[in-house]
């Protein structure tokens, strides 16, 4: 069917005005969260028996452990890896696995590790509840797609849409992406980013050093909410 110039024009107009109510309801931030949640971003494209998926899925196990909810785009490859520690590492089911399943050509299914789903048709809807439900964000290895969700969070931190959130790039893939933003960004006549930008990833070699992290600014959060309950106790 041709659509006529008008109408294009009118459903233009009309999904501004509903990106404007959106970006409206997105300001009204949730109270402060009861549940620590740590995104795992990553490739599809990885399987099973490969050692990246391995450790995902003990990172995941760990974070589980310390009483992290871990949330993936639901899908397979390292998603699944994450998905899979976190059940493996919460065996009394006191923590939560999530998935925000994008809808695709493929047509792939969650993987079967997730527990709770939330199903998205776009990109730019699922990046937001990314967003909104996540306490950290650790990028293991991918591609373009984990490129895409990986440079919003890295803007959002930089104009402080999102601030005080660990953001952990894992592995020699990222840290060469943030080489390469030092070179070609930083210094000369253009000034393309600042110092400041370029450090807001936590580059770490591996595994351990990104639970670390993590434990340490769980440790804040959890000092956070106990703080908060005994004042609005008394």
């Amino acid at each position: 069917m041709v659509v006529g110039e008008e109408t294009f024009e009118v459903v233009e107009e009309a999904l501004v005005d509903l990106w404007a109510v959106v970006n409206d309801l997105a300001r009204i931030r949730p109270p402060k969260p009861k549940y620590y949640r740590v995104t795992v971003f990553g490739s599809s494209r990885m399987r099973r028996g490969d050692q990246l998926f391995d450790d995902v899925r003990t990172l995941a196990r760990q974070l589980s452990s310390m009483g992290c909810d871990v949330v993936t785009g639901g899908g397979p490859g390292l998603m699944e890896a994450a998905n899979e520690g976190a059940r493996l590492g919460d065996p009394e089911n006191v923590t939560r696995s999530f998935g925000l399943p994008i809808e695709l050509a493929t047509d792939e299914e969650p993987n079967p590790f997730v527990e709770k789903i939330y199903r998205h048709r776009t990109f730019f809807s699922r990046l937001h509840h990314f967003v909104r439900l996540s306490s950290a964000f650790i990028v293991v290895p991918g591609g373009l797609g984990t490129l895409l969700e990986t440079a919003m969070i890295w803007q959002l931190c930089q104009v402080k849409h999102v601030s005080g959130i660990p953001l952990i790039f894992l592995g020699r893939v990222w840290e060469d992406l943030v080489a390469w933003a030092r070179e070609h960004m930083l210094g000369g006549e253009r000034n393309l980013a600042s110092p400041a930008d370029l450090a807001i990833p936590l580059c770490v070699p591996g595994v351990d050093e990104a639970v670390e992290i993590i434990r340490k600014d769980l440790a804040l959060f959890n000092a956070e909410k106990e703080t908060a309950e005994q004042v609005a106790g008394t």
